[in-house]
């Protein structure tokens, strides 16, 4: 990630998120964000409905054949700086879905990802201490 986006990101996140095919694992800790225990929203972190509004759009699962399309069309709706972040393994590199006719091996097969949060789910402290990096705050 280049120095220049650091700051622009630095108060605030807003995160469009894009199930690609997942187990719903991901989706789950990623809710979870949100809630009072782990309060994203206390160091800027929110997710926004639609991805004219977001800065980060995050993506779980190996990217369905059939979720391909509605992935590109939500990047490109997404306005600039815009950064793609893959949450879980299997966004990372397809885990057990990784060779199958129906799903890429990950995200980055069809965008460019900036940052990836490990995990089969990460936790949710995960989520925040990744997000975090990327604002720079940590």
């Amino acid at each position: 990630m280049g120095k220049r986006t650091v700051p622009l990101l630095s108060r605030s996140l807003q995160l469009r998120h894009v199930d690609a095919g997942s187990c719903n694992g991901c989706e789950s800790e990623l809710a979870a964000i949100t809630n009072p225990i782990y309060d994203a929203q206390r160091f800027g972190v929110d997710v926004v409905a639609s991805p004219r509004h977001a800065d980060v759009l995050t993506v779980s699962g190996p990217v369905t054949r059939q979720m391909e399309e509605a992935l590109r069309r939500t990047h490109q709706a997404m306005g600039e700086p815009r950064l793609v972040v893959s949450v879980g393994d299997c966004a990372a590199g397809g885990c057990p879905f990784a060779g199958s006719y129906a799903s890429h091996r990950g995200v980055g097969e069809v965008l460019r990802v900036d940052a990836h949060i490990p995990g089969c789910p990460p936790s949710p402290a995960d989520i925040v201490r990744h997000l975090r990096a990327l604002m720079g705050q940590v």
